[in-house]
């Protein structure tokens, strides 16, 4: 096996982060980050065909949606390595990530809602990060294996849009511990929804559980009249009808509201800042759904252990 170093100088926090990165995984890091997962009751990957259909706004709202339950303990993992706009989304930007002898300590948005992004390790917001696949890999090993949740009920991971180099790191870390399953975003139109079914044929083909479907921007809704309008039309009859199609669970539509864009801009969660909202009804049911799910399977998972 050939390993390539490489180490990351953090002007922020001033410690020297060294990642270790292959051409792919190995066993010993499998089993490794299996351990680590003994802590973590629920995995959930949240995932997209299709960039700009707001994967990683659902990521951050279905975090908060779930730790409004004071009694559960969120983990965020955003591994969208290029484009890491969760720290901005829940108001975490520009914090540090320090090191400890139990690993990275992850930065806390509430007391049991934690955030992990490359996003912290930067010295500069504008920084690019212009990475081949096995460093993306090697870095996404670290946050799963080295990350010091502690005891954690809900793991959600943001991922990039695509079926590519992340995707395959992250589906074959974990498969060696039980994974709920892939939340799958798009939006109403076929040019999303076509990216979308290449998404759930990787699913398939890796044989990773899918929870569902959002439609995300599913219409728009007035915030002064509440009249909605459709801003991409379901040209195909839309995520609800391909789910029919393809036999798969259908979560939600969540409706395109200009005030979900100016929350997640000042870090702020629309859930608790307009909870009477079309858009919060509809995240707090897809929540509700998720969560069965992930009982579900739970219980499954106990019944053939």
């Amino acid at each position: 096996m050939i390993w390539h170093i490489f180490s990351y100088q953090s002007n922020s926090c001033g410690s020297k982060l060294s990642v270790k990165s292959s051409n792919f995984v190995s066993i010993s890091a499998i089993q490794e980050i299996k351990e680590k997962m003994m802590s973590v009751k629920h995995k959930i990957l949240v995932l997209s065909g299709k960039g700009g259909v707001g994967k990683s706004t659902v990521s951050a709202h279905l975090a908060h949606g779930i730790a409004s339950d004071d009694t559960k303990q969120v983990a965020l993992l955003d591994v969208d390595i290029c484009g890491p706009s969760i720290p901005k989304m829940m108001g975490v930007e520009g914090e540090q990530v320090h090191q400890s002898g139990s690993g990275w300590s992850p930065v806390y948005v509430e007391e049991n809602l934690g955030v992990m992004s490359v996003g912290f390790l930067l010295s500069s917001l504008d920084d690019a990060i212009i990475w081949r696949g096995p460093k993306k890999n090697g870095l996404i090993k670290q946050f799963l294996r080295d990350v010091d949740w502690g005891e954690v009920d809900y793991l959600i991971v943001d991922t990039p849009p695509g079926t590519s180099d992340e995707h395959l790191s992250i589906v074959q870390y974990l498969s060696a511990t039980p994974v709920d399953g892939a939340v799958i975003i798009t939006t109403p139109q076929e040019v999303s929804l076509q990216d979308v079914r290449k998404e759930i044929n990787f699913c398939q083909k890796v044989k990773l559980p899918i929870i569902g479907v959002i439609e995300n921007m599913s219409g728009f809704v007035c915030p002064k009249c509440q009249h909605e309008s459709q801003i991409f039309p379901p040209t195909t009859g839309g995520a609800m009808k391909m789910c029919k199609d393809l036999n798969i669970p259908f979560l939600g539509k969540v409706p395109l509201d200009p005030r979900i864009g100016k929350s997640c801009d000042e870090g702020k969660s629309f859930l608790s800042e307009i909870p009477d909202s079309s858009a919060s009804v509809a995240y707090k049911d897809i929540v509700k759904r998720i969560q069965e799910h992930c009982d579900t399977h739970s219980s499954e998972v106990e019944k053939n252990a």
